[in-house]
């Protein structure tokens, strides 16, 4: 390490080593007033009053220089950044090596001090004037403090407390800048990790600490002298501080004086520390150069595992050494405890808060002893003596060893080899006993009946105390200590080893540095250098040579103070074997090994209830553990051969279970060859398996082992062979011919066993309806399970009308109309509305098959709404696709039809908005002008679609341009009163005059020639048809030429008949002006002339009546479908059946017979 003081124009490094100069440096004109040294090492500063700074390298060569206009006062290097902080009398400048300028900043007092902050953001600088100023990196002031005092309290020095450079380390290079002004000194100290705090001492006697904010902390503390220099010291611990006193002084972090480093025939003018060291050089008024190193003692004291220590030199930290919480207790005024060789704290209470980790120390009896060669002095808390032992030898150790308040009790080992105890209530000393050798350490167990001593030849001595016999001895021992939770354990360390000792066992070793100096439970605590540890050391070793001797209570007790799981499983098994089944149970629950204690519980049970016999419970032992023959051999010896056959047959051993057979019970040879069966089973062996089942006569297994593998030839042998009162292996063996599709063998199971039902469910589940059906025929108790099922069946296939029939079978009517519900709904949902028809016909269809009064209502509902959604398939598709292959005049008919059926409430999914618009759109085609007006003027009062409002507009617009007209030849005639009917009737789809219905074409909704009649009251359906069917009479018509013997003659009338030859249109006619309906009734004389050709009937089933309808116009050819009784020519039928293959509108095929 070298020293640089400064000179009057020159500096000089010496070897602080034996002080030699290593090496003047040149190059100032003038005083050199200050030195700083950079944090890297590779560079260092000089200031002097030539008004120059010059800038060093590591090897003493100048690099740079460059001046100001006034005296250089101080010089600070950035920590950080490097950045050189040199000020003057009127101005401070910044310099860095990334940059060739400095810059210059102007002050309005003289500095005389700086200072960098540890993370090199801000720069303090102390003024003539007593500020202080602070800066930030690039000149600008942020915070200004004035000091009490102002001009009168200058501001001289800076002295920053920086890390310590690796370079500044290597070189041991420290510089001192000796002024010749008196100063005050500012220190910038790194408190935390949060706060920089600013020390502040001024020659009005007094050191502030200040926030970098400005705001100070805490008070002025008075200085009894002048500071001259000021340095933290040991990261920020410490401060040293010398001036007019002559000395430099240690203080506390918080400005509490602890003592005088060195005294000084002359002021100290200035000091620095080395950092992370305990070095403190010193420069004085008078040239001296002092240089310190500062040792601080270790001063602590242990209690169990309560540990207490100094820091700081004024705080004492309570250290909980297993849980290393810590607690910090201030004291108040400063111990001299250099002055004390020994203080002993006797007792001392701690009460841990759970809401903090602090502690509160209550010391509720404190005595301090103090140690004088021979002489042992009890001094009060008030430092009166109360007590004073004197011994015939030198006082080598003392331990506390605890008592009640105001009799504690003391170990005390002297020179001599005699060990005492001392109460500190009695002036008498107990000697305990006198061995030949010195003692150097000792302990006493904790019930203080055995005594550890380790003399000065190293070697541990223990003894009995109540005896005084010598129970062993160890070599290599420098310090020894008992275990408080263990009485047969202790601890001893030396020669870099710790060794643990149990009982009288040999000693178990492991490397450690340092001395014992507690032992509790596992923790060993350890004390190096000035550190105590607590070190966790395992117990198996003691455990172990416990075990060893089947000392299973004592090796639980040394397993509880800290063992490993594998360690607890061998204690509780070792137990186990030696029968103590207190110590296994406790281990095994460390363990929590279930399987275990529910061993040990049912000993435990079978004890109490008289069983004694340690071999058979430890036959069980070794079932448990796995020795197997051991416990076979143990049970044969107890007598109990069935447990050993138990044993292996579970074991899958059956070689050595048939060595346990013998004259055994039949049941036991069983009950092995279905153990073997098992075994073969779980080996992947199952025809072996199968074949062992059957020869233990458990069929069920080898069933189930047959029927997984497929085997049906094998499962259909034993069901033949299996008597019929074996149902369950019978109904299994049908299970696995129905999974694998044997449904003949499943069926002659089925009839073996006279299970009908199961055989129906058979015929169900296999799809055999042809089966199932003559089954029902003969056993009509079946007809749910097999027609409900058949219907479903048929109405997930969609063949909806044999899925009807079968609900009707099944008696299941609510349930077919529900399902036929809700396909209707969904094929409206989904604007499927030719399927919404078929459906809604096939719903009457079902109500009236039901034949109640409120179906039948539902029948003339759903007929209604089936022709309905028939007609809105064609609308729909016409207003949705971009082609129709319909003409118009079959669209303008069809939306006329419904516009005129929707008068009240409108269908779900069935558009108002179309139905009128294509209406519109056709009749303007066609020329009905009239009726286009009419549907345009009832669109406007509906929401019209997006889509749709630009074309509707401009066709309103043009229909206008048109006469307000319909076409005749749209003109619609009633075939009963020959009445010509306006296209758009308030009738609907009757006659305005005569109210007659009109008949429609199911495909081009035409009016058809048809008028319908009605039967008198006498007259039966079945008569009517006889009636009908008898030829028609021919009638003789007279002949238009006639010839006579003078003249031939040609009639040119129309030879039409006269009414009276059809009474049929007599019949017809209706009185007029009435409103009410008139319908054409018949008698039995019309009825034997109308013509079977001209009459069609709608032969409805009961309880609804027969509908007949005469044909007007005979040579217009009408076909009706004999199943929903719709009306079509005959042309289109036949094209839409050749199309279709069945019935528009019923989809009743063409094959089906009517």
């Amino acid at each position: 390490m070298r020293a640089v003081p400064t000179w009057i124009d020159k500096y000089c490094v010496y070897d602080t080593a034996d002080g030699t100069l290593i090496q003047p440096l040149k190059g100032h004109k003038d005083t050199v007033y200050c030195v700083a040294y950079a944090k890297d090492g590779k560079r260092f500063a000089s200031g002097s009053a030539d008004k120059s700074i010059i800038i060093w390298t590591s090897k003493l060569e100048g690099i740079l220089k460059y001046t100001h206009n006034d005296s250089i006062q101080c010089v600070a290097y950035n920590p950080v950044t490097h950045q050189l902080a040199s000020c003057s009398s009127g101005d401070f400048g910044l310099w860095s090596p990334e940059q060739k300028s400095v810059s210059k900043h102007k002050v309005s007092s003289k500095i005389t001090c700086c200072g960098w902050t540890n993370d090199g953001q801000y720069l303090a600088l102390g003024m003539m004037n007593g500020v202080v100023s602070v800066r930030n990196k690039n000149g600008e002031e942020k915070v200004k403090i004035e000091r009490p005092g102002g001009s009168s309290s200058p501001i001289w020095s800076i002295s920053e407390q920086q890390m310590v450079s690796d370079k500044a380390h290597r070189t041991g290079q420290m510089f001192l800048s000796v002024l010749e002004l008196p100063c005050v000194c500012v220190c910038v100290c790194f408190r935390d990790e949060h706060n920089d705090i600013l020390a502040v001492a001024d020659w009005g006697q007094r050191l502030s600490f200040y926030q970098l904010s400005g705001k100070q902390i805490g008070k002025d503390r008075q200085l009894s002298f002048d500071p001259c220099c000021v340095s933290f010291f040991s990261k920020g611990e410490y401060i040293v501080m010398g001036g007019s006193d002559k000395q430099a002084s240690l203080y506390t972090r918080d400005g509490v004086r602890l003592g005088t480093i060195g005294e000084q025939s002359s002021w100290v003018w200035t000091s620095r520390v080395k950092p992370d060291s305990n070095y403190v050089v010193l420069g004085c008024q008078d040239g001296t150069i002092a240089f310190f190193q500062l040792i601080f003692s270790t001063v602590h004291g242990l209690y169990k595992d309560r540990y207490a220590y100094r820091d700081s030199m004024t705080d004492v930290i309570v250290q909980h050494l297993i849980t290393e919480q810590k607690g910090d207790q201030k004291i108040l005024q400063v111990i001299p405890c250099r002055e004390l060789q020994l203080k002993k704290q006797l007792n001392i209470h701690f009460l841990i808060f759970s809401s903090s980790c602090h502690y509160k120390v209550s010391l509720s009896s404190i005595n301090t002893h103090k140690c004088l060669e021979k002489r042992l002095q009890c001094l009060s808390f008030t430092a009166v003596r109360e007590k004073e032992w004197l011994m015939e030898s030198l006082i080598r150790y003392i331990k506390v060893i605890g008592g009640p308040p105001g009799r504690e009790g003391l170990l005390v080992g002297l020179k001599n080899g005699a060990i005492l105890k001392i109460f500190v209530d009695n002036p008498f000393a107990i000697t305990l006993l006198k061995q030949n050798t010195s003692v150097r350490c000792l302990d006493m167990s904790t019930s203080r009946s055995k005594l550890a001593v380790v003399d000065e030849h190293n070697t541990c001595l223990v003894y009995d105390i109540h005896t005084k016999e010598l129970l062993f001895q160890e070599p290599n021992a420098n310090s020894v200590a008992w275990n408080t939770q263990c009485e047969d354990m202790l601890c001893f360390s030396g020669s870099g080893y710790l060794n643990i000792k149990a009982s009288n066992f040999p000693v178990h070793q492991q490397k450690l540095q340092g001395f014992v100096v507690g032992y509790n439970g596992s923790k060993i605590f350890c004390l190096h250098v000035y550190s105590m540890a607590a070190v966790e050391v395992p117990q198996s070793a003691p455990m172990y040579q416990y075990l060893e001797r089947r000392m299973f209570q004592e090796a639980y007790q040394i397993a509880c103070l800290g063992v490993t799981d594998n360690d607890w499983r061998d204690l509780a098994t070792e137990a186990l074997e030696g029968l103590d089944f207190h110590t296994a149970k406790k281990a095994f629950i460390r363990v929590r090994d279930l399987r275990y204690l529910e061993l040990i519980n049912s000993i435990e049970e079978r004890k109490k209830r008289g069983e004694s016999n340690n071999q058979l419970f430890l036959a069980d032992v070794y079932a448990y553990q796995g020795k197997f023959h051991e416990a076979a051999k143990l049970y044969r010896k107890t007598g109990h051969d069935s447990r050993a056959l138990s044993m292996y047959t579970d074991l899958r051993m059956f070689e050595y279970a048939k060595d346990f057979l013998g004259s055994a019970d039949p049941k036991d040879t069983k009950l092995l060859m279905k153990k073997q069966a098992d075994w073969a089973k779980n080996s992947k062996e199952p025809r072996a398996a199968a074949d062992m089942y059957l020869t233990a006569g458990e069929h069920m297994k080898a069933i189930e082992i047959i029927g997984e593998h497929g085997w049906m030839d094998m499962l259909i042998d034993l069901a033949r062979k299996l008597d019929k009162a074996e149902r369950e292996p019978l109904s299994r063996c049908a299970v696995f011919f129905k999974k694998f599709n044997h449904h003949g063998y499943a069926a002659e199971i089925y009839n073996k066993m006279g299970d009908l039902k199961a055989l129906v469910l058979l015929h169900v589940d296999t799809r055999h309806w042809d089966e199932a059906f003559s089954l029902v025929e003969k056993h009509s108790q079946f007809r749910d399970d097999v027609y409900v099922p058949y219907a479903q069946w048929l109405a997930e296939h969609d063949r909806f009308e044999e899925a009807q029939r079968a609900f009707h079978k099944a008696g299941r009517q609510a349930e077919a109309v529900r399902v036929l519900e809700q396909l209707t709904h969904n094929a409206v949902v989904e604007s499927r509305f030719n399927d919404a028809s078929y459906y809604y016909w096939m719903l009457s269809m079902q109500c009236l098959d039901i034949k109640k009064e409120e179906m039948l209502k539902k029948f003339h509902s759903f007929q209604h709404l089936a022709e309905l959604y028939h007609v809105y398939h064609s609308v729909h598709r016409y207003m949705s696709e971009p082609f129709s292959s319909n003409m118009p005049e079959i669209l303008f008919n069809i939306s006329r039809f419904l516009f005129h059926n929707l008068t009240r409430d409108v269908p779900m999914g069935i558009s108002k908005v179309d139905t009128l618009y294509a209406l519109a759109k056709q009749s303007k085609l066609l020329g009905a002008y009239k009726v286009a007006r009419h549907a345009f003027e009832k669109l406007q009062g509906l929401k019209i679609p997006s889509r749709y409002q630009d074309s509707m507009e401009l066709s309103c617009l043009t229909v206008r341009s048109k006469p307000y007209r319909d076409s005749e030849d749209l003109i619609p005639m009633c075939y009963r009163c020959s009445t010509n009917n306006p296209l758009l009737n308030n009738q609907g789809n009757s006659c305005i005059n005569c109210r007659q219905p009109f008949i429609y074409s199911a495909s081009s909704y035409e009016v058809l020639p048809l008028v319908e009649f009605y039967l008198e009251d006498d007259i039966s359906d079945e008569e009517a048809v006889s009636l009908i069917d008898l030829e028609v009479p021919r009638v003789e018509r007279n002949s238009s030429w006639q010839e006579m013997s003078q003249s031939q003659c040609l009639r040119l009338d129309d030879g039409t008949e006269d009414p009276e030859d059809d009474p049929f249109t007599a019949k017809l006619s209706f009185e007029q002006g009435g409103r009410a309906f008139v319908p054409v009734l018949v008698n039995r004389a019309v009825l034997r002339c109308m013509s079977r050709r001209d009459v069609l009937i709608k032969r409805w089933p009961r309880p609804l009546s027969w509908q007949y309808y005469r044909s007007l116009l005979p040579d217009v050819s009408i076909t009706m479908c004999p199943s929903c009784f719709q009306m079509f020519h005959s042309e289109d039928y036949e094209l839409l059946v050749l199309q279709h293959n069945c019935c528009p509108y019923c989809r009743r095929p063409i094959d089906e017979p009517s």
